[in-house]
């Protein structure tokens, strides 16, 4: 069975622990006590069981038993319907586990709906049996505990993704291909957790503007305020987180660009070296093909050839092929290849 724990309050005390919703309800009435009932991970026959006790409007059940709801606060005539976003740091795998617990607030009951490791409801129940006169305030006393314990439990959080930018500002312009990955997804980490905290500002603001009307006690009041600010803070940093990583990304996507652009103007530079070398060998390559031209054609010993019984046909074959030489060496020079 998903209830974890199940008792009536009388006076900020508890005196009556019944085994099932049915129960709670008679005892609650005839104690007129405030019943809070939390249950974890409950099926959908138990969410209907308990709506049905507890007379819970169909569309709040509805929203329960859909589940992935956005952090909310809506009123269904005298009973709140709470959605909340836990969220607690994972050490091991470096990431934030974002999980969702609905509270259901009557005028004189509380149940909680809780779909993840987070927050320890036993410890807020703890705390406020330790608190008698806080507990006494009624079911709004217990719906500002457990908001106090969701916000609470977003320390971590902040310190987990705080160590984890410093890392990534660490490698930002080292050569770990990885870092961009990285960036991108610790920052849809950073914007999952600004949907979990964000809402809660407004909540708790609605929470205050009401309490006049609905006589919540001064003190709590005070309560309240106090978590609003905590509240405030935990939004503000992870705004500036996810501002930071924009930076990063940005600032890794600049750093890249400019490693591939210089790799491309090395690449250039040693294309255009190699094409120095090879216009170098192809001057040499055509001076010295001109003269064993010549010396070939001269080299065939036909008997009827230009100027092969010429007394001076041997010294200007050599002219001739220095001369040729010379001039395309000429050229190539004027052309800046050699």
């Amino acid at each position: 069975m998903a209830l974890i724990d199940n008792a009536v309050y009388v006076g900020g005390r508890r005196t009556e622990e019944p085994a099932d919703p049915e129960q709670t309800c008679e005892v609650m009435h005839d104690r007129s006590g405030m019943a809070w009932s939390g249950w974890y991970r409950p099926t959908s026959e138990e969410v209907r069981a308990v709506a049905s006790e507890f007379s819970l409007h169909p569309l709040a059940v509805e929203d329960a038993l859909k589940g992935h709801q956005r952090a909310k606060l809506e009123r269904y005539d005298d009973t709140l319907f709470v959605v909340l976003r836990p969220a607690r740091y994972l050490e091991a795998t470096e990431e934030v586990e974002v999980g969702e617990l609905h509270v259901f607030v009557g005028p004189d009951f509380v149940v909680t709906f809780r779909h993840a490791e987070s927050p320890d409801l036993a410890a807020v129940r703890r705390r406020l049996e330790a608190s008698p006169d806080l507990l006494a305030m009624g079911p709004e006393a217990v719906l500002y505990a457990i908001v106090d314990a969701v916000v609470d439990g977003y320390a971590p959080v902040i310190l987990g993704l705080e160590n984890d930018i410093d890392e990534i500002e660490e490698k930002l312009f080292d050569g770990d291909e990885g870092v961009s990955r990285r960036i991108f997804a610790l920052s849809r980490e950073v914007i999952d957790f600004q949907r979990a905290t964000k809402p809660l500002v407004g909540m708790l603001e609605a929470l205050l503007r009401g309490s006049d009307k609905y006589l919540v006690d001064p003190e709590l009041q005070h309560h309240l305020r106090d978590v609003l600010d905590h509240t405030l803070r935990v939004v503000e940093r992870a705004g500036a987180f996810r501002s930071i990583l924009e930076n990063a990304l940005n600032a890794r996507a600049t750093f890249v660009a400019q490693q591939q652009n210089e790799e491309m103007r090395a690449m250039t530079e040693f294309n255009l070296a190699q094409n120095e070398e090879i216009k170098k060998i192809t001057s040499w390559a055509a001076i010295l093909f001109a003269p064993t031209l010549v010396g070939t054609v001269y080299g065939m010993n036909f008997d009827h050839m230009p100027e092969l019984h010429w007394a001076f046909g041997y010294p200007f074959a050599l002219l001739l092929m220095v001369g040729m030489g010379v001039g395309l060496y000429g050229v190539f020079k004027r052309k800046r290849w050699l």
